[in-house]
């Protein structure tokens, strides 16, 4: 679950709120290489955002900038209303934490957590108040006389996020914070880190790579690929109306299907498959004109199975299963269908099989259905 998103948790929906991070017309190139091209971006103040992308989309590189590590070739960053172009990373009110967390291996935990403080001058008095406060916080106070490599990963990524956030910064830069957890330990230290960001208040900006990571932890996300913005929006909205196939494929996993729209109305159109010989019938607020190429895409969990066919079902194909995975929480259905298309299918396990006898077996006939509500139409 992505955090709290009731409407006084949505600043960006405010056309008065002044956004806090403002990214303008920025470009980063390295020699004939643009890592990042010309975006724009709205981040407000408490607001947990991430930045989705594989390797080599800019994520990490924006990341940069924003920390002062490096220059935009061109455009402008303000923070807090001030333009941070000729700020050095050190006089910027923001902290970074690493995924490798840069912990220093011969210091204690509250050693390393006082390092900035005490770099700062931070009175005696003040620097173990604020040390004590932070390491309660993150649940570590009966460990602060403990060296790194007397601590577990979960252990010392929280003394990484304390040291970084006990300067009190306005903004906090993670990259790949969860990385290097393993995946129980890493789902369960994502509603730690939401629940430490809400109660602080400071804005976090996180690079990841991992999709359900940026959908458990963001207020909003964006998506990147090729140094641009393809999406921005809530994880229920990006995951929800994926506005390209590009984003549809990144964000989880769909199933297309080509077609021609050949009948379109203020709220649904209907797509004709060729290769199918079927139509499609789907919700969607904008009319298209008729004859233009689209992909009608459905999540795997959107499609129900059953081995009759359905009366007065628009959206129905007929085919066969060809591999089934079970995973415990879910089954995943491989069907191939007419054209030889692999629809994937995600099912509950809502009924425990008698055996190792499946409730759908191998080489069996079915059939795939979805509402019309289920499924997006992409133009791109």
């Amino acid at each position: 679950m992505s955090q709290q998103t009731n409407d006084s948790h949505r600043p960006w929906l405010d056309g008065d709120a002044e956004p806090f991070i403002k990214i303008r017309n920025v470009t980063k190139k390295f020699g004939e290489f643009t890592a990042v091209d010309n975006i724009d971006l709205d981040i407000y103040k408490g607001e947990l955002f991430s930045l989705l992308g594989g390797s080599g989309c800019g994520k990490t590189t924006l990341l940069r900038m924003l920390a002062g590590f490096e220059p935009p070739s061109s455009g402008t960053i303000y923070i807090d209303g001030v333009d941070m172009t000729d700020v050095p990373p050190y006089a910027r009110p923001i902290n970074m934490m690493f995924q490798s967390y840069a912990l220093f291996p011969h210091m204690t935990v509250e050693q390393n957590v006082a390092y900035g403080l005490k770099r700062d001058k931070i009175s005696k008095d003040e620097i173990t108040r604020r040390v004590d406060e932070i390491l309660s916080m993150v649940e570590l106070s009966d460990f602060i006389k403990r060296k790194p490599h007397q601590l577990s990963g979960g252990q010392r990524q929280r003394v990484a996020l304390a040291r970084a956030l006990v300067k009190r910064p306005k903004v906090l830069l993670l990259d790949e914070p969860l990385g290097a957890l393993d995946k129980r330990l890493r789902e369960q230290t994502q509603f730690e880190l939401i629940n430490i960001q809400d109660d602080l208040g400071v804005t976090f900006v996180v690079v990841t790579h991992d999709q359900e990571e940026a959908m458990t932890l963001s207020t909003r996300m964006a998506m990147m690929d090729a140094g641009k913005f393809q999406q921005i929006g809530t994880p229920a909205e990006v995951y929800e109306y994926p506005e390209s196939r590009l984003v549809a494929n990144f964000i989880g996993s769909a199933n297309m299907f080509e077609g021609r729209v050949s009948q379109s109305g203020p709220d649904h159109v209907i797509v004709a498959s060729k290769a199918l010989g079927v139509e499609f019938n789907t919700e969607h607020t904008n009319s298209i004109i008729e004859g233009t190429k689209v992909w009608i895409a459905v999540r795997p969990e959107k499609i129900t199975l059953s081995k009759m066919p359905l009366d007065a079902i628009t959206n129905q194909l007929k085919g066969v299963v060809v591999d089934i995975g079970y995973n415990g929480k879910t089954s995943t259905y491989r069907i191939r269908i007419s054209n030889d298309q692999i629809i994937e299918v995600s099912v509950p396990s809502q009924k425990r099989p008698k055996g190792d006898r499946q409730l759908i077996d191998w080489d069996e006939e079915i059939y795939l259905n979805w509402d019309q509500s289920n499924a997006v139409v992409l133009m791109k």
